[in-house]
Protein backbone atom coordinates (compact mmCIF):
# COMPACT_ATOMS: atom_id res chain seq x y z
CA UNK A 1 0.00 0.00 0.00
CA UNK A 2 1.39 3.41 -0.95
CA UNK A 3 1.24 6.36 1.40
CA UNK A 4 -0.29 9.59 0.14
CA UNK A 5 2.19 11.54 2.29
CA UNK A 6 5.06 12.92 0.25
CA UNK A 7 6.81 14.84 3.03
CA UNK A 8 6.67 14.91 6.85
CA UNK A 9 4.74 18.20 6.57
CA UNK A 10 2.04 16.46 4.47
CA UNK A 11 1.74 13.87 7.24
CA UNK A 12 1.36 16.44 10.03
CA UNK A 13 -1.00 18.73 8.10
CA UNK A 14 -3.35 15.83 7.42
CA UNK A 15 -4.08 15.44 11.13
CA UNK A 16 -2.35 12.06 11.10
CA UNK A 17 0.00 10.77 13.75
CA UNK A 18 1.95 7.55 14.01
CA UNK A 19 0.51 4.49 15.65
CA UNK A 20 2.65 2.32 17.88
CA UNK A 21 3.51 0.22 14.82
CA UNK A 22 4.47 3.34 12.88
CA UNK A 23 1.47 3.38 10.53
CA UNK A 24 -0.31 6.72 10.09
CA UNK A 25 -3.56 7.15 12.01
CA UNK A 26 -5.82 10.16 12.11
CA UNK A 27 -5.73 12.23 15.29
CA UNK A 28 -9.53 12.43 15.37
CA UNK A 29 -9.73 8.63 15.36
CA UNK A 30 -7.28 8.43 18.27
CA UNK A 31 -9.33 10.94 20.26
CA UNK A 32 -12.55 9.05 19.46
CA UNK A 33 -10.98 5.78 20.62
CA UNK A 34 -9.70 7.37 23.83
CA UNK A 35 -13.18 8.79 24.47
CA UNK A 36 -14.62 5.32 24.01
CA UNK A 37 -12.18 4.00 26.61
CA UNK A 38 -13.05 6.92 28.87
CA UNK A 39 -16.72 5.87 28.72
CA UNK A 40 -15.65 2.38 29.81
CA UNK A 41 -13.81 3.85 32.83
CA UNK A 42 -16.68 6.16 33.80
CA UNK A 43 -19.05 3.22 33.56
CA UNK A 44 -16.75 1.06 35.69
CA UNK A 45 -16.64 3.70 38.41
CA UNK A 46 -20.46 3.87 38.30
CA UNK A 47 -20.73 0.07 38.51
CA UNK A 48 -18.44 -0.12 41.51
CA UNK A 49 -20.37 2.63 43.27
CA UNK A 50 -23.62 0.71 42.75
CA UNK A 51 -22.02 -2.54 43.90
CA UNK A 52 -20.69 -0.82 47.02
CA UNK A 53 -24.22 0.35 47.83
CA UNK A 54 -25.51 -3.20 47.38
CA UNK A 55 -22.77 -4.86 49.44
CA UNK A 56 -23.00 -2.27 52.22
CA UNK A 57 -26.46 -3.66 53.00
CA UNK A 58 -25.18 -7.25 53.19
CA UNK A 59 -24.08 -9.39 56.07
CA UNK A 60 -20.88 -8.28 57.90
CA UNK A 61 -18.24 -10.33 55.98
CA UNK A 62 -19.29 -8.69 52.74
CA UNK A 63 -19.31 -5.21 54.27
CA UNK A 64 -15.57 -5.54 54.80
CA UNK A 65 -15.23 -5.85 51.03
CA UNK A 66 -16.86 -2.47 50.46
CA UNK A 67 -13.56 -0.75 51.27
CA UNK A 68 -11.77 -2.85 48.65
CA UNK A 69 -14.41 -2.00 46.07
CA UNK A 70 -14.07 1.68 46.98
CA UNK A 71 -10.34 1.43 46.24
CA UNK A 72 -11.07 -0.10 42.84
CA UNK A 73 -13.68 2.58 42.09
CA UNK A 74 -11.11 5.24 42.99
CA UNK A 75 -8.60 3.62 40.63
CA UNK A 76 -11.18 3.75 37.84
CA UNK A 77 -11.70 7.44 38.59
CA UNK A 78 -7.93 8.03 38.38
CA UNK A 79 -7.74 6.09 35.10
CA UNK A 80 -10.62 8.15 33.71
CA UNK A 81 -8.75 11.30 34.68
CA UNK A 82 -5.59 10.04 32.95
CA UNK A 83 -7.60 9.41 29.78
CA UNK A 84 -9.17 12.87 30.01
CA UNK A 85 -5.74 14.42 30.36
CA UNK A 86 -4.43 12.51 27.33
CA UNK A 87 -7.43 13.60 25.25
CA UNK A 88 -6.78 17.23 26.23
CA UNK A 89 -3.09 16.82 25.31
CA UNK A 90 -4.16 15.69 21.85
CA UNK A 91 -6.46 18.71 21.49
CA UNK A 92 -9.71 16.83 21.99
CA UNK A 93 -12.72 17.24 24.23
CA UNK A 94 -13.27 14.38 26.67
CA UNK A 95 -16.75 12.95 27.12
CA UNK A 96 -18.33 13.45 30.53
CA UNK A 97 -20.79 10.56 30.64
CA UNK A 98 -20.59 6.81 30.27
CA UNK A 99 -23.11 6.81 27.41
CA UNK A 100 -24.33 3.33 26.40
CA UNK A 101 -21.78 1.73 28.72
CA UNK A 102 -23.52 3.29 31.69
CA UNK A 103 -26.90 1.90 30.65
CA UNK A 104 -25.39 -1.56 30.36
CA UNK A 105 -23.61 -1.19 33.73
CA UNK A 106 -26.77 -0.11 35.54
CA UNK A 107 -28.69 -3.01 34.04
CA UNK A 108 -25.99 -5.57 34.90
CA UNK A 109 -25.60 -4.45 38.51
CA UNK A 110 -29.36 -4.03 38.96
CA UNK A 111 -29.97 -7.60 37.82
CA UNK A 112 -27.09 -8.91 39.92
CA UNK A 113 -28.40 -7.13 43.03
CA UNK A 114 -31.52 -9.26 42.80
CA UNK A 115 -29.45 -12.44 42.74
CA UNK A 116 -27.07 -11.72 45.63
CA UNK A 117 -23.52 -10.71 46.46
CA UNK A 118 -21.77 -13.38 44.40
CA UNK A 119 -23.74 -12.35 41.30
CA UNK A 120 -22.88 -8.71 41.92
CA UNK A 121 -19.18 -9.56 42.12
CA UNK A 122 -19.40 -11.77 39.02
CA UNK A 123 -20.96 -8.86 37.11
CA UNK A 124 -18.08 -6.63 38.21
CA UNK A 125 -15.59 -9.26 37.05
CA UNK A 126 -17.29 -9.55 33.65
CA UNK A 127 -17.16 -5.78 33.27
CA UNK A 128 -13.46 -5.73 34.20
CA UNK A 129 -12.72 -8.49 31.68
CA UNK A 130 -14.65 -6.64 29.00
CA UNK A 131 -12.74 -3.44 29.75
CA UNK A 132 -9.45 -5.34 29.55
CA UNK A 133 -10.40 -6.63 26.09
CA UNK A 134 -11.35 -3.10 25.01
CA UNK A 135 -7.94 -1.82 26.07
CA UNK A 136 -6.09 -4.64 24.33
CA UNK A 137 -8.09 -4.19 21.12
CA UNK A 138 -7.51 -0.43 21.07
CA UNK A 139 -3.72 -0.60 21.03
CA UNK A 140 -3.45 -0.83 17.23
CA UNK A 141 -5.63 2.28 16.88
CA UNK A 142 -3.70 4.59 19.19
CA UNK A 143 -0.53 6.63 19.16
CA UNK A 144 2.54 5.37 21.00
CA UNK A 145 2.15 7.64 24.07
CA UNK A 146 -1.47 6.58 24.57
CA UNK A 147 -0.46 2.93 24.12
CA UNK A 148 2.27 3.34 26.70
CA UNK A 149 -0.23 4.70 29.24
CA UNK A 150 -2.64 1.84 28.54
CA UNK A 151 0.02 -0.89 28.63
CA UNK A 152 1.85 0.46 31.68
CA UNK A 153 -1.10 1.55 33.80
CA UNK A 154 -4.61 0.77 32.60
CA UNK A 155 -4.21 -2.87 31.54
CA UNK A 156 -2.30 -3.83 34.72
CA UNK A 157 -5.03 -2.14 36.81
CA UNK A 158 -7.72 -4.21 35.08
CA UNK A 159 -5.74 -7.40 35.60
CA UNK A 160 -5.27 -6.56 39.28
CA UNK A 161 -8.99 -5.84 39.66
CA UNK A 162 -9.93 -9.19 38.11
CA UNK A 163 -7.69 -11.05 40.57
CA UNK A 164 -9.11 -9.09 43.51
CA UNK A 165 -12.69 -9.79 42.47
CA UNK A 166 -11.86 -13.49 42.10
CA UNK A 167 -10.56 -13.46 45.68
CA UNK A 168 -13.73 -11.73 46.90
CA UNK A 169 -15.91 -14.28 45.11
CA UNK A 170 -13.87 -17.11 46.65
CA UNK A 171 -14.22 -15.57 50.11
CA UNK A 172 -18.01 -15.69 49.82
CA UNK A 173 -17.96 -19.44 49.30
CA UNK A 174 -16.08 -20.08 52.56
Amino acid sequence: MTSSFQTPDDFQQSGAISSQSGKPIHLGDVIAQLNSLLRVEISAAEMFRSAMDKLADSKPPTQQNVGLLRDVRNEHTRCANALRERIYELGGDPVDTSGPWGVWARFAIGAAKLLGDASTLKSLKEAEEHGLKEYQASLSELDSLSCEMIEDRLIPNRQKHIKLIDQLIDSLSH
